[in-house]
């Protein structure tokens, strides 16, 4: 199912595992295929238009580069007990400048994904579609990082600016290996203090 994406599982589970995400790339091509002059849309599946005709196909393409276009994030993903009755927990593990995206925690506010949830979908959708739609369409005015929304409805060039200074210096390839080496630093040296302060408790004489 996610054969075409870089997987790293997480304490060699099932449930937890990181997920390389690239942005959106910069060209879309829609085929529209005919029957008896129907044209469909293959990635809706229901009827666009009606021709007079019959045609053997519709190409469309056009250009879609965004500001995140050449970024690269490792997603963490935690799939609960109910999955697919229940959503997965996405969260970006390298910093990303968006508004529906808490800059600290990498947690996403996508309603797909937090309130409207179908188990006919999968994590398929989620990169291929939900993310991808995310990046390309911010919403400002539910925002998980107040400073890019308020920046993005002021000055958009000066938003786009700032993230794609975001990709430059967080989201490159290498960077993805050094995000997760540096987390794994600061907890081992979070759970060394807790054990040294422990240890003081423990040897502390009685007053």
């Amino acid at each position: 199912m996610m054969s075409d994406y870089k997987v790293e599982m997480i304490n060699d589970g099932m449930q937890e595992f990181y997920v390389q995400f690239h942005g959106p790339n910069d060209i879309i091509d829609f085929t529209f295929d005919c029957c008896f002059g129907l044209v469909f849309d293959p990635y809706q599946y229901f009827c666009i238009m009606e021709l007079p005709f019959p045609i053997v196909f519709l190409s469309v393409g056009w250009l879609l580069a965004g500001p995140y276009h050449g970024g690269v994030w490792k997603v963490r993903v935690e799939l609960p007990d109910a999955y697919p009755y229940k959503s997965p927990s996405i969260g970006f593990v390298n910093k990303i400048y968006h508004p529906n995206v808490d800059e600290m925690s990498g947690s996403v506010c996508l309603d797909v994904i937090n309130q409207t949830w179908s188990p006919m979908f999968d994590l398929v959708n989620v990169f291929e579609v939900f993310l991808p739609q995310l990046l390309l369409y911010p919403n400002p005015s539910d925002p998980l990082n107040g400073e890019a929304a308020a920046l993005m409805m002021r000055d958009r060039s000066a938003y786009e600016i700032r993230v794609k200074e975001y990709c430059e210096k967080y989201a490159k390839p290498e960077d993805i290996g050094e995000v997760t080496e540096e987390k794994s630093s600061d907890e081992e040296m979070s759970e060394d203090e807790s054990d040294s302060s422990d240890e003081q408790v423990v040897g502390k004489a009685d007053p």
